[in-house]
C-alpha cells in the first residue's frame, strides 16, 4: 500500500474511533496531539478519567489485527506521551487511562470498531 493510501486510511480510521468514543459519551479533547516524544492520536475524557488513545486502523489482518502492533515499547511511549500531555496542559485528573481503539475497514460495509480499555 502507498504512503498516500495508508496516511488516508490512517486519517479515516482516527476520525471513526473519535466518533464512536463520542458515541459512549467520551469528551474528545484532542486529536494528533505532537510533541518531542511522538504523537497522541486523540486524547479524550471518560468521566472524570483522562484517556489517551492509540488508534489502530488495518484494511485486512494480512499483517496482524489492530492490537497486535501495541508492544511493550509502543505501551511505553504512550505512558511518556501521557506524562508530557499533563505537563503542558498542566493538569492533574484524578485517574488517567490508555485505550487502543482498533479500526478495520473491510473491502464491503462499514468499518469495525473494537476498543481495549487500560492497555498500559
Amino acid at each position: 500500500m502507498s504512503y498516500q493510501r495508508n496516511k488516508a486510511v490512517g486519517t479515516y480510521g482516527e476520525r471513526v474511533a473519535a466518533d464512536h468514543l463520542r458515541g459512549i459519551g467520551m469528551v474528545v479533547l484532542a486529536t494528533n496531539w505532537t510533541c518531542q516524544f511522538g504523537e497522541i492520536d486523540i486524547v479524550a475524557r471518560d468521566g472524570a478519567t483522562l484517556v489517551i488513545c492509540e488508534v489502530k486502523t488495518r484494511t485486512s489482518h494480512g499483517h496482524g489485527g489492530p492490537f497486535e502492533a501495541i508492544t511493550g515499547q509502543k505501551a511505553a511511549r504512550l505512558r511518556r506521551l501521557a506524562m508530557q500531555w499533563l505537563q503542558v496542559h498542566d493538569i492533574s485528573p484524578p485517574s488517567v487511562r490508555i485505550d487502543v481503539v482498533s479500526v478495520v475497514v473491510p473491502p464491503r460495509g462499514g468499518p469495525v470498531v473494537e476498543r481495549i480499555t487500560g492497555v498500559a
